[in-house]
C-alpha cells in the first residue's frame, strides 16, 4: 500500500491550486476503509460538511466495490484525487482483463448517480474504472 502527493502539479486545494493524491493499494475488499477514510480526509481538507463527507463515503464505497467486482485477482486497486476547492474529483481502477459491461440498472449505480456531481464508468479489456466528482453542499 502506497501513498503519493504530487506537490509538483500546485500548492494546495485551500489556495485554489489543485492538488493531485494518489493511493495504491491490493485489490481486496478488505481495503476499503483505507480508500474511506483517506477519502474523507481530503473532503475534511476542503471543508466539506459532515453530511458531504458521510454522502461522499457512501459514493466511494459504492464505486470501489464495482471496481473490485471486475478486478482480476491479486491485482492493485489505483486511486486518483484531484482537489480543487469545494470539489474533489476521483478515480478507482485496476486491472481488469475481461471486464463486464457497466450496469446502469444496478443499486450501486443508482446510489453512486445520485451522491455525486458526475459520476462514469471505463470498462475496457485490460481496465475497469469508475470516477466521479463531488461537490461541497457550501459551493452550490
Amino acid at each position: 500500500m502506497s501513498a503519493t502527493s504530487s506537490p509538483a502539479t500546485g500548492g494546495t486545494a485551500t489556495t485554489g491550486e489543485p492538488t493531485d493524491v494518489e493511493l495504491r493499494l491490493p485489490a481486496d475488499g478488505a481495503y476499503a476503509s483505507v480508500l474511506r477514510t483517506l477519502t474523507a480526509g481530503l473532503a475534511a481538507r476542503l471543508d466539506f460538511t459532515m453530511d458531504d463527507i458521510e454522502d461522499l463515503r457512501i459514493a466511494v464505497s459504492e464505486a470501489a466495490a464495482m471496481v473490485l467486482d471486475e478486478a482480476d485477482a491479486g491485482s492493485t486497486l489505483d486511486c486518483r484525487f484531484r482537489l480543487t476547492p469545494g470539489e474533489l474529483a476521483l478515480t478507482i481502477s485496476a486491472p481488469a482483463q475481461t471486464p463486464a459491461a457497466p450496469d446502469y440498472e444496478s443499486f450501486g449505480w443508482q446510489v453512486l448517480a445520485t451522491l455525486a456531481a458526475t459520476a462514469a464508468i471505463d470498462s475496457t479489456p485490460g481496465s475497469y474504472a469508475v470516477s466521479l466528482t463531488v461537490r461541497s453542499s457550501l459551493e452550490s
